[in-house]
């Protein structure tokens, strides 16, 4: 039996300057751009460049039948997603994430602003923090500015309502940057609120369903390991607070002051054990949780089951 490769079941090969080399090219769809209606069409997008230098960008969505309340526009709680990818993949611009960006922004309804964010091990932990923060400070800019704010923002947008929802690695980026924006200055902006779908956790101590799920068709235990690999800062292990939230020390303090959380997950994932833990962890710190778990799915189902997706999207709803 040939050994396996988790290099190759990733379709990437890892260069000698530890880089990689992504052997998938996944379908890229482009913004409507900056319209306000189009026929047809429930959500407009478009894209800008968040810093240049960085390449980080964002995808905003709007939905173009706007809710209204006597004649004035009814403001939209803004969710800013943070894609799946296992960190190495994927961009804002792929069909499947655009697509499911549109279907959030119509369905919660929400202005919906998608962060670009950069790739691992080309840029390592916590490197997708900081573009996540880069991501707030500038929606926090747009709202300061009553010249030349983002129009979208400032004339759909509801400052005060704002959430971090990611989904996988995703999720943990939601969670970690939540972190980092304690120490900062983002009113008028508020977190309202933290979700979490399926999020990307891991840890040396392996916990039962990873042993049971460790030859998972879609991720297989070294498939995680080597996720890790590439994406922790160089020296460290899965122990890592980016990494093991479970682990103590003085950040720990710093959990007790998020706010609100939903947490998803599917007991067919390796990582189930994981998110519960997590979960708990949570409410041992006196945060408000809600924790959706199904017994039944995979890591990823949202992906490949449009029922699924349509329910993950009412637990959004219902928790906006």
């Amino acid at each position: 039996m040939s050994k396996f490769d988790p290099y190759d079941h990733l379709n990437v090969v890892l260069n000698k300057d530890g880089t990689l080399t992504r052997l998938l090219e996944f379908p890229t769809i482009q913004a409507t751009g900056d319209q306000d209606h189009l026929p047809g069409q429930a959500v407009v997008s478009k894209d800008i460049t968040l810093d240049a230098d960085k390449k980080t960008w964002i995808r905003l969505y709007r939905p173009s039948k706007l809710p209204s309340n006597d004649k004035s526009i009814a403001k939209l709680p803004i969710i800013i997603f943070f894609h799946a990818g296992g960190w190495i993949h994927f961009s804002v611009a792929n069909t499947m994430i655009h697509e499911s960006c549109n279907h959030l922004s119509s369905e919660v309804p929400a202005i919906v602003v998608a962060v670009e964010y950069r790739l691992a091990p080309e840029s390592k932990l916590p490197e997708q923090y900081y573009d996540a923060v880069d991501a707030v400070l500038w929606i926090k800019n747009q709202a300061l500015d009553s010249v030349n704010g983002e129009k979208w923002l400032r004339e759909y947008g509801d400052f005060s309502r704002c959430y971090l929802y990611g989904v996988s690695c995703g999720g943990n980026i939601a969670f970690n940057s939540a972190l980092k924006l304690l120490d900062r200055k983002i009113e008028p902006l508020r977190i309202n609120g933290i979700i979490m779908n399926q999020p990307l956790f891991g840890g040396k101590t392996r916990t039962k369903s990873e042993i049971r799920l460790a030859t998972d068709t879609f991720f297989p235990l070294p498939v995680f390991d080597v996720l890790w690999d590439l994406a922790l800062p160089q020296g460290t292990d899965r122990d890592h607070r980016f990494c093991n939230p479970m682990v103590d020390g003085p950040y720990r303090d710093k959990i007790k002051k998020l706010g609100r959380c939903l947490v998803i997950g599917f007991g067919g994932d390796p990582l189930a054990d994981r998110q519960q833990d997590f979960v708990q962890m949570l409410v041992k710190e006196g945060i408000m949780v809600e924790a959706r778990f199904d017994d039944v799915g995979f890591h990823g189902i949202d992906v490949v089951d449009s029922r699924r997706a349509a329910a993950i999207t009412n637990f959004i709803k219902e928790f906006i």
